[in-house]
């Protein structure tokens, strides 16, 4: 079922290095449900697809000039540009992002891609993007997050939400207390989140 009947290409950003974790099942759920639902699902896992976080020297010197099809990263570029909404899958490490995700938003998340320079300030310009969702672990508890200001929390809702399109519906679903978690409390997320996809 498609909400307002509409179906979407899903760019689905995924971060995890094993194949058999409980976060690769989530992903491998996520995409499930959207490709049943009838969207169109652009699967980027970015360990599979050996992505290099690291920006170059090269990058940072060229980083406000006009970009082109000779840059190593014009694919995922493209691939952002393409997709309609973004799903990203990942854990949350050390409160943050996995280096590889931290690495696609620093080389892709452009000058001319997520934000235009005007006047001397930065505008966002994903406009494209019109649906966000993240769906995320963490070892610790809700209340160890929240005592460290939940970064990767507020990086989605605040830094993604206002760079995609105005008024794009920004959603957050985190399993918290992996360490302690329990075959319940995984079955329940992941019944969570198979809704949220069904319905996205």
């Amino acid at each position: 079922m498609f909400r307002d009947g509409v179906r979407m290409k899903i760019l689905v950003l995924y971060a995890h290095p094993v194949e058999t974790s409980y976060n690769a099942a989530l992903h491998q759920l996520i995409v499930e449900r959207l490709t049943t639902a009838g969207h169109s699902v652009d699967d980027l896992d970015l360990y599979a697809e050996d992505f290099d976080p690291r920006l170059t020297r090269a990058e940072r010197l060229a980083y406000h000039d006009q970009r082109g099809p000779q840059d190593a990263v014009d694919p995922y570029v493209g691939r952002l540009l393409a997709a309609e909404a973004l799903v990203l899958s990942y854990p949350t490490w050390n409160y943050g992002f996995p280096a590889i995700l931290k690495g696609f938003f620093d080389r892709v998340f452009l000058p001319g891609v997520s934000f235009r320079m005007v006047d001397g300030k930065a505008t966002p310009s994903l406009h494209n993007i019109r649906k966000v969702a993240a769906v995320t672990t963490y070892g610790g508890s809700w209340v160890r997050a929240a005592l460290m200001g939940n970064p990767p929390k507020k990086l989605v809702n605040r830094m993604l939400r206002l760079t995609v399109r105005p008024g794009a519906p920004v959603s957050y679903l985190a399993h918290y207390s992996m360490n302690l978690s329990t075959p319940e409390s995984r079955k329940a997320f992941m019944t969570k989140v198979a809704a949220r996809m069904e319905a996205f």
